[in-house]
């Protein structure tokens, strides 16, 4: 009688493991694991750390009512973020839509174009920005031997050259989606509206502009996600004159030895960074942003 009960609760043992539930937890266990010790939990150190260090309370926090310093840099941030996004934008949708109305052929070497620089390393474009923008650089060469300006103009070491650095790196983050958003807006609705007398501009100002919104405002989010964290644009093409949050971490920890303060920015930085993803998934699909389906 033991022998067929022990091997009924093995049988038993044995479906329960082979069940598909079983097989798919004992799948994504590896991944949940790593996720677990490399992901979540240093990001529970980091808030833990701004509520304890260097002693518990919400002290670090109050920093953000009280510090003229932090407030100025975290208006510098939003302020750079902004600007970085909408010029990203204007220039993003001209390329799309570029690209949506172009020909197959054309379209390839138009995208060779984009995907190029997301290949190059973000510290050698930042370094060729600097060649460029200096005093003695190119562009300020050029404009004066063509008699535009009589002195160099101040394009580096302020907010000028930061955000043309950034904008240059955020261009692929915008072009991509809404490109894909583009792409797949019917045209023949743009056709109904010229064959019921509208010209091309009010065809694309209340059909095409419309339809592509959600293409722009998935960008949008996703290039101002980027730009609040960027930290070698701005440290290098700012000089340490334009303090971003990235940077005046790197400082707190680094230099001040401040890491209560850090890690209160570096939670403040997460935490508006999943609102915005929060709002993004509202508004767009994240699988088909970020090429997932």
């Amino acid at each position: 009688m033991t022998a067929p009960a022990d091997s009924a609760r093995s049988r038993a043992g044995l479906s329960l493991f082979a069940s598909p539930q079983t097989r798919y937890w004992l799948l994504i266990a590896p991944a949940l694991l790593l996720m677990g010790v490399f992901y979540i939990y240093p990001i529970g150190r980091v808030l833990w750390m701004s509520v304890t260090v260097p002693a518990p309370g919400l002290d670090n926090y109050e920093l953000l009512a009280s510090s003229t310093s932090i407030q100025r840099m975290l208006w510098t941030t939003a302020r750079i973020s902004v600007l970085t996004t909408i010029f990203t934008l204007l220039l993003a949708y001209v390329v799309a839509y570029a690209l949506v109305h172009s020909s197959p052929r054309v379209q390839r070497w138009m995208f060779l174009g984009v995907l190029v620089p997301l290949w190059i390393s973000v510290l050698v474009r930042a370094f060729a920005w600097f060649v460029l923008l200096r005093r003695e650089g190119l562009i300020n060469s050029a404009l004066m031997a063509t008699g535009v300006t009589d002195s160099p103009l101040s394009l580096i070491w302020n907010e000028t050259g930061v955000m043309i650095g950034m904008v240059h790196y955020m261009l692929p983050l915008g072009i991509l989606p809404i490109f894909s958003n583009m792409r797949d807006i019917d045209q023949r609705c743009i056709a109904a509206a010229r064959g019921l007398g509208a010209s091309r501009f009010e065809a694309f100002w209340r059909v095409f502009l419309p339809l592509s919104l959600p293409g722009v405002v998935g960008a949008s989010i996703l290039v101002f996600i980027f730009s609040l964290g960027f930290f070698v644009t701005p440290a290098l093409l700012g000089g340490g004159k334009t303090l971003m949050i990235a940077e005046y971490i790197k400082v707190q920890i680094l230099e001040v030895v401040r890491w209560g303060v850090a890690s209160m920015l570096a939670a403040i930085l997460l935490i508006v960074i999943g609102v915005l993803l929060a709002a993004l998934s509202r508004l767009v699909n994240l699988r088909k942003l970020f090429g997932a389906g």
